[in-house]
């Protein structure tokens, strides 16, 4: 039982942190608001981007999940003097995803649905982070697969709301790097060795921003695209904790190659 009080964070701060963040996804369609758009004009370049209160609320959301699960780490036994800066960027993250495809769905059940799932996702991550803080938790191995199950799927679903939106390649490029170098370097520091694998985090975004500039233009619907660009980001943070470990480089890159080959096949038959 003490163990249990030790790995599990207060249902009450739980729900108080999942409420806050909801709260702000819920604001998004209770009130309406016009939009504008931030231009910049050079020659020969038109960049236009439109702005809306969803736009707005999804980084206050994100702001009060960082600022909420710094407020819940800290109540940690294990924590003691480490920082927590880790803890919170894959809620973060999980609060930017949720709130881009929610900002694309109908006004109907179709968007309840989608915030409801969110919600799943928000306790998840929470308690996940949570319990990792101390790798001798019984459950640490399932909260590292957990963490690193939805950071592969938390970048999908960005990746398809991306080609959904019809956003044009400046702003995409851009983000599949962003989250791709993030998820990359927080799934490479769940290895229990604490190490901040920088090189490998950048180079895996840079050629998953590649991929996707690559892609941009070809006829592929959204599920394709993202299938096409998570696969090498598994693949390669993959290569990288086995590389890590030491294995073998032409054994290391046996399993990527079979994830990459996967994730096409799947993503021209589908």
């Amino acid at each position: 039982m003490q163990e249990n009080r030790s790995t599990l964070p207060s249902a009450d701060r739980i729900g108080v942190l999942v409420a806050s963040v909801l709260l702000a996804f819920a604001m998004t369609r209770l009130i309406q608001s016009p939009s504008f758009t931030v231009t910049l004009e050079l020659p020969g370049f038109y960049f236009a981007l439109p702005l809306t209160l969803g736009t707005f609320m999804t980084v206050l959301a994100a702001a009060l999940t960082a600022a909420g699960m710094d407020w819940l780490t800290r109540f940690h036994p294990a924590l003691g003097t480490k920082t927590n800066i880790e803890h919170l960027m894959l809620p973060t993250i999980t609060t930017f995803v949720i709130g881009a495809p929610l900002s694309l769905l109908p006004n109907d059940m179709t968007w309840w649905a989608g915030f409801a799932f969110g919600a799943v996702l928000l306790v998840i991550v929470f308690l996940a982070e949570y319990i990792t803080i101390d790798p001798s938790a019984t459950t640490y191995a399932l909260a590292r697969a957990g963490l690193t199950a939805l950071a592969y799927a938390l970048f999908l679903i960005l990746a398809t709301s991306l080609r959904f939106s019809g956003a044009r390649m400046v702003v995409i490029i851009p983000a599949l790097f962003i989250f791709a170098a993030l998820i990359s370097l927080r799934i490479l520091h769940l290895d229990g060795t604490d190490r901040w694998d920088f090189p490998w985090a950048i180079g895996i975004g840079i050629i998953c921003a590649q991929i996707g500039a690559g892609l941009h233009y070809w006829p592929l619907n959204p599920i394709q695209f993202g299938l096409a660009i998570t696969g090498p980001l598994y693949a390669l943070t993959m290569l990288s904790v086995s590389i890590a470990e030491n294995i073998p480089l032409r054994r290391a890159m046996t399993g990527p190659i079979i994830i990459v080959v996967l994730a096409w096949a799947a993503a021209i038959f589908l």
